[in-house]
């Protein structure tokens, strides 16, 4: 099965961000219309993700959640896509939704060089680049704490045996 494009509205932006931690192409909405994300969603081929009751009505497999917390909103979209998958994957910019890729080194037009580990800046870590936009990205506290968020949300089923 593919994995869907999603479109996401306005009100769901860290939902977005956290779409795109786990790999998926997320477009994030802001300040359009509804007749405008319509149009979008159908030319893109996109699944639109919402609160929007009125927006969810005009798209038949929209996904309506009604949470405003990123838990309560990532369980709701879990609940509605099961094959949801739960572990970040360093594919798409959280920015700005281009792909990622392996850089061979870090890039010296990168600005806050110094703010990158040691192990990064040496080159004994993978270092990633967005394609679209130049933000950096590696393995670190940031992405553990998305990790261990994650893992408290969707827990991995016991195997039954």
């Amino acid at each position: 099965m593919d994995e869907p494009r999603w479109l996401v509205d306005e009100m769901l932006g860290r939902l977005a961000r956290y779409l795109r931690f786990l790999g998926y192409d997320t477009e994030y909405v802001r300040g359009a219309e509804d007749d405008v994300i319509v149009q979008r969603a159908r030319k893109d081929g996109r699944r639109t993700i919402t609160r929007d009751r009125n927006l969810a009505r005009r798209l038949p497999d929209a996904v309506l959640l009604t949470h405003t917390d990123i838990e309560g909103q990532m369980r709701e979209l879990r609940a509605a896509y099961p094959a949801l998958i739960r572990d970040v994957r360093f594919e798409r910019c959280s920015e700005c939704n281009g792909l990622l890729s392996l850089l061979d080194a870090v890039p010296s037009r990168a600005g806050g060089l110094d703010d990158l580990p040691t192990e990064v800046r040496a080159g004994q870590a993978p270092l990633y680049g967005c394609s679209s936009c130049g933000h950096l990205y590696w393995e670190g506290t940031h992405t553990k704490s998305v990790r261990a968020r994650l893992t408290r949300w969707f827990p991995l089923e016991r195997i039954a045996g």
